[in-house]
């Protein structure tokens, strides 16, 4: 709820300019619209054509089941991540689709706002006659040449809230200073797209990315490249600019270990206003990091944290479990490994395998392990339900109160993430909080739950 779908936001604004009228809706904020029959009246009163973008695997059930409640007679184009990975799974559930994008749409969508013949566009699949029809892919475009996201066409601000219910004065956004990553770790896909295609690095201009920033009102801003400090010697130029400039906002970025090897930019990126690095840590063990081609060591990780922990950031780190040939004991030991490298926060998930993952031949051919169609990965040994129990555990055993305090303490007085009136508001909110979540348990199944990004044009 905090960050807004940049993604989606830079092809709403692609299309300005080719359309009357544009209206971006994230229906997690649209409370008036959270009534299906609302919405339906929305669309079938003032829209034209209907854009929505599927990011993730989350309510794809309720997603498909809300799609074929659209108007038959406005055209309906789907995009996003797992649209592309699921087209014909798409277009046999939602009989309502007309066009899936596949991959990155801010050329597609304008070719076809601009009525471009179908078989004339790349990138798209389509219904015709009864059939469905894929077009060659469509080449990455330049980044460089597109238009950053218009904030003006937001209906809302993303703050810092629980359950609705705003505990500070903090509002938040992104920025996305470069696309694709030039690793190949095999549990990865996001740097391929679903159809196989490799993003490779592609970095903005640092002045546009800066001048980006600077026009930004939130006070924290996440940059969602894949990693921040691919290019360390670019990542310094930007914390340079920002502190040249006397940009005072509060930084999260993504980061590799490597980071810990360059000094000279831990301390830039702490005095440009760096509070938190997400990192990428997947496994304590060795095996499963080469398994992994993670291209680091368990000695790696604990002398890159040697010297990240010397630094006032906060550190998320992120793990995989459930990893073929992985044991309940190996998965246990994330938690008491975490703590002993000094992260302050972790971020637990199962090994997914998505179509085109290099591990996908790997899990076929071990035996007792299997991958399903949402690439879920499970064994004989562990079944779905386990693996969910062994995550609770290790999750549990982790956060303790103590863990809490010190996470209270790090981000108030060693990163100042938070300021003293911020702390203020957060526990004079507490009782709302509490009385908001007892609120939303009662009213789990809410349609603004089901459809995480939308966007729809109006003319």
């Amino acid at each position: 709820m905090l960050f807004p779908p940049i993604g989606l936001e830079y092809v709403a604004t692609s299309a300005k300019g080719f359309v009357d009228k544009i209206t971006l809706l994230d229906l997690r904020y649209e409370n008036d619209l959270a009534d299906i029959n609302k919405l339906l009246a929305f669309i079938s009163g003032s829209v034209d054509i209907i854009c929505v973008t599927i990011g993730w695997d989350r309510q794809f059930e309720e997603i498909c089941q809300m799609l074929n409640r659209m108007p038959k007679n406005i055209p309906l184009v789907v995009g996003g991540y797992k649209a592309t990975e699921k087209v014909e799974e798409l277009f046999n559930a939602c009989p309502t689709i007309d066009i899936i994008v596949r991959g990155e749409g801010e050329d597609t969508i304008k070719e076809i706002l601009q009525d471009v013949p179908l078989e004339n566009i790349l990138g798209i699949s389509y219904r015709e006659n009864g059939r469905i029809k894929h077009n060659p892919n469509r080449a990455f475009p330049d980044v460089n040449n597109l238009v950053i996201p218009d904030r003006s066409l937001r209906r809302n601000d993303y703050a810092l809230a629980v359950n609705g219910i705003k505990v500070a004065n903090l509002t938040f956004d992104a920025v996305l200073s470069a696309r694709g990553c030039p690793f190949n770790c095999k549990f990865c896909t996001f740097s391929l797209n679903p159809l196989g295609q490799k993003r490779n690095y592609a970095a903005r201009n640092i002045e546009s990315v800066v001048s980006e920033i600077q026009g930004l009102k939130a006070g924290v801003v996440l940059f969602s490249d894949d990693n921040f400090f691919t290019d360390p010697r670019r990542a310094e130029k930007i914390c340079d600019l920002l502190i040249e400039r006397k940009i005072k906002k509060r930084f999260l970025a993504q980061a590799r270990l490597d980071i810990a090897e360059y000094p000279g930019l831990l301390t830039k990126i702490v005095k440009a206003g760096f509070k938190a690095l997400l990192i990428g840590i997947e496994s304590p063990h060795d095996w499963i990091l080469t398994q992994l081609n993670k291209g680091f060591t368990q000695e790696t990780i604990r002398k890159s944290f040697a010297v990240l922990r010397k630094y006032p950031i906060f550190y998320n780190g992120y793990f995989i479990y459930g990893n073929i040939g992985e044991t309940e004991e190996e998965m246990f030991y994330i938690a008491q490994f975490a703590k002993e490298i000094g992260v302050d926060a972790i971020t637990c998930n199962k090994l997914r395998i998505e179509k085109f993952s290099p591990l996908m031949e790997l899990a076929q051919k071990t035996p007792g392990y299997h991958v399903t169609e949402k690439g879920e990965l499970y064994s004989d040994a562990y079944s779905h339900a386990a693996l969910k129990k062994i995550g609770k555990k290790i999750k549990f055993s982790f956060y303790t109160p103590s863990r809490f305090v010190k996470i209270l303490w790090k981000n108030i007085f060693i990163v100042k993430f938070f300021t003293f009136k911020e702390i203020l508001s957060l526990f004079l909110a507490s009782p709302r909080i509490l009385l908001g979540v007892i609120i939303r348990e009662k009213q789990k199944g809410r349609l603004k739950d089901s459809l995480k990004r939308t966007f729809i044009k109006n003319a």
